[in-house]
């Protein structure tokens, strides 16, 4: 027996098509015997400074919203691409600006449906709806919405049993719990998020929410996505941050083994200090890097800036297109003659400038139809994106 035997779930035998497997039944939260915090406590002190200084952002920022907006795509790319997606930053950004030619049709529809579902969950939250169930089922109808997924039971709990590696639940790497036991064990997950009476910090009660959700994996697709937000959404609806800026994809990209050997530690010894203090390591590395991001995004907007402003009287139609690049890094002229209320030759005369000033790539090389990036703030936003290869 280990230490920690007693958390432990166990095993229940089952059987498909005549093949006998087992699946696993984990124990509710929170963990018995409690949290031994004395182990995390640390690290939890770090991951607590490295948020406070994440959640600054919104303050010092000069356009909360526009960042927020971008870390979203981000954080949908990343998520995607742990499950096995190729699509990158620029391809969600060319499919939204509907220049899709070369753009992995599927991969991308995917990505896209997964801002989709952030963006629903999210207003949700911020209007007053409580995080729940339904809003999980919620975002999953969202996510699986179009693309490969559409024909998993889209916004339903899973009524038949799924695994995790191997071809079947026989010879799986691991087997959540069967259908019948599904939906009473989500229920004690809810009544976690939302029992007062259990003094947690909330980013060790995201951090085993997390797991557990990922234990139960209550759909047939999807559930490393919601997952992973369901971490931001516990964070905003407990009050630690006032905007969801933090996403842990990218860590959980980089050490992907390292993630899914933790999840499966818990399952097989109850060793959930080991899976906090991993969690809470990916906290501090996540909000630094995203703090970092936020610092050379905003210089290098106020250094295209100063090169725009000193070009003279061409400056304000210039700085008007600028300002539209910010939040769509990827664009055309049509676009900004659109939404900048700009003349179609002033709106080319102004990206001429742009590109001048080495802010602005044209990538199409073609006399129409030419798609401008904003390459170096394109390069910032992607790093770490680049799609996973098998």
């Amino acid at each position: 027996m280990t230490a920690y035997s007693e958390r432990v779930g166990k095993y229940i035998r089952s059987s498909v098509t005549g093949e006998a497997y087992s699946a696993y039944v984990p124990k509710s939260l929170p963990p018995t015997p409690s949290i031994e915090m004395e182990k995390i406590y640390p690290l939890l002190d770090q991951a607590n400074i490295a948020l406070g200084r994440l959640d600054g952002l919104s303050i010092i920022l000069p356009d909360p919203s526009l960042y927020l907006y971008m870390y979203i795509r981000k954080e949908a790319v990343l998520s995607s691409q742990i499950e096995g997606t190729q699509s990158s930053l620029s391809d969600l950004l060319l499919f939204e600006n509907e220049e899709t030619a070369g753009v992995p049709n599927k991969d991308v529809v995917e990505v896209s449906n997964y801002v989709a579902a952030m963006e629903h969950g999210l207003k949700r939250i911020q209007g007053g709806f409580p995080l729940s169930l339904r809003l999980i089922r919620e975002m999953y109808e969202v996510l699986l919405n179009k693309g490969r997924g559409s024909s998993k039971q889209p916004g339903e709990f899973r009524r038949s049993q799924n695994w995790i590696g191997g071809t079947r639940p026989g010879n799986a790497k691991f087997v959540p719990p069967p259908p019948e036991k599904l939906m009473d064990l989500l229920g004690e997950l809810e009544k976690f998020l939302h029992d007062e009476t259990v003094k947690l910090p909330t980013l060790v009660k995201a951090a085993l929410a997390h797991h557990q959700f990922e234990t139960l994996h209550p759909f047939l697709d999807g559930n490393g996505r919601l997952g992973r937000l369901l971490i931001t959404f516990i964070l905003c609806v407990d009050g630690i941050m006032s905007q969801p800026l933090l996403y842990l994809s990218l860590y959980f990209k980089t050490h992907r083994q390292a993630y899914y050997d933790h999840l499966q530690l818990v399952r097989e010894t109850g060793d959930w200090e080991e899976w906090l203090q991993f969690f809470l390591k990916g906290v501090i590395e996540t909000a630094n890097q995203a703090v970092s991001t936020a610092q050379a995004i905003l210089n290098l907007f106020t250094e295209d800036r100063k090169k725009i402003e000193a070009i003279g009287k061409p400056s304000a139609s210039t700085l008007i297109v600028h300002h539209y690049l910010e939040r769509h890094p990827t664009t055309d002229s049509k676009k900004i003659v659109e939404n900048c209320h700009l003349s179609l030759p002033t709106a080319i005369k102004s990206l001429n400038h742009l590109i001048k000033l080495g802010a602005v790539t044209e990538i199409t090389g073609k006399a129409r139809n030419k798609i401008y990036v904003y390459q170096k703030y394109l390069n910032i936003l992607s790093e770490g994106t680049v799609p996973i290869q098998e």
